[in-house]
């Protein structure tokens, strides 16, 4: 009789464990994010220092002295003037970079980040004179 009085229904929510699990999920995106978006920031400043150089202008030498004024400005830290490629297209003078970025998870675990970026077309471009 006493079990018609309290009638038995389902408990719905959520379960400590459950909910250590989500947490711990949650965590371990937001380190990852916390590691990976100064990459990205860093490299956007990168791309944006050889688009501002090239509407500039000037020789290879001085673009690559003014990447390197503006790498010091923008916390550019994986790149340098001379990891530049400057190429002559025509009357247009490209610039472009590639790198790769390992960022360190856990113990033996790496995140590695193909980084690379160009202000043109230069597949047919001839080399820049140094």
């Amino acid at each position: 009789m006493a079990s018609s009085l309290f009638p038995r229904s389902r408990q719905q929510g959520v379960s400590l464990l459950n909910l250590i699990i989500f947490l711990a999920i949650i965590g371990g995106i937001a380190v990852l994010a916390m590691k990976v978006v100064p990459t990205v920031t860093e490299y956007l400043s990168a791309k944006k220092a050889i688009q501002s150089i090239k509407a500039a202008g000037g020789s290879p030498q001085e673009m690559r002295a003014a990447f390197n004024r503006q790498a010091e400005v923008g916390y550019i830290t994986s790149l340098k003037g001379s990891d530049l490629d400057i190429v002559r297209q025509g009357d247009q003078t490209e610039l472009s970079f590639a790198y790769q970025k390992v960022i360190p998870l856990a113990g033996p675990v790496s995140l590695l980040i193909d980084y690379e970026a160009s202000t043109g077309d230069s597949r047919t471009a001839q080399p820049a004179v140094p």
